[in-house]
């Protein structure tokens, strides 16, 4: 009797395990490349800020504040990821490669950035639809962030208004990096 209360009890802490890292469990090219990477396996054990960014947006001064986070929390453990859209007023209307030049050139950026995904409700890309199940909230704008924990989880969601260096922002971000 105890050896199958153990072993029910081991599959339930696997199935939970398995699903913590579910979220992430996601394939998609790195922006204006071939090469295909998977979230939950580049990206295991890390803090992740996941963001949908565009390039004509009021928002878009956004990318400096996100680079710095990464510039500054990188080595800690967060990783932010870009996931450029065109959902909202045609504000990422460029080709891939053109959204990575105008990302190197005028915000010098270095996190990772992803290809062109639709986050809107209703047809939105099948990673972001999990996010916004577990969230509570699709993207209603550009900038929207996701953060999710080093064990894939999600922690929490901030709107596209939330800056990168808001306090609520910052100490989730500090909370994620110090489990």
């Amino acid at each position: 009797m105890r050896f199958l209360a153990g072993a029910l009890i081991l599959m339930a802490v696997s199935a939970t395990s398995a699903s913590a890292g579910a979220l992430l469990d996601q394939d998609f090219r790195r922006l204006a490349s071939d090469e295909v990477v998977n979230l939950a396996d580049e990206y295991a054990g890390k803090v992740v800020l996941v963001v949908n960014t565009a390039s004509k947006c009021g928002n878009t001064p956004q990318y400096d504040g996100l680079e710095k986070l990464y510039s500054e929390y990188g080595d800690a453990g967060l990783v932010v990821l870009g996931f450029p859209s065109n959902d909202f007023m045609g504000q990422e209307p460029g080709t891939e490669a053109e959204i990575q030049e105008f990302c190197r050139l005028t915000y010098k950026l270095r996190f990772p950035m992803f290809e062109k995904v639709t986050v809107k409700k209703g047809n939105a890309h099948p990673f972001f639809n999990r996010l916004a199940a577990d969230a509570g909230t699709h993207p209603t704008w550009n900038f929207h962030k996701y953060l999710i924990g080093r064990d894939g989880r999600l922690i929490a969601q901030f709107s596209p208004r939330t800056q990168p260096y808001n306090d609520d922002l910052i100490a989730e971000i500090k909370s994620a990096l110090n489990n």
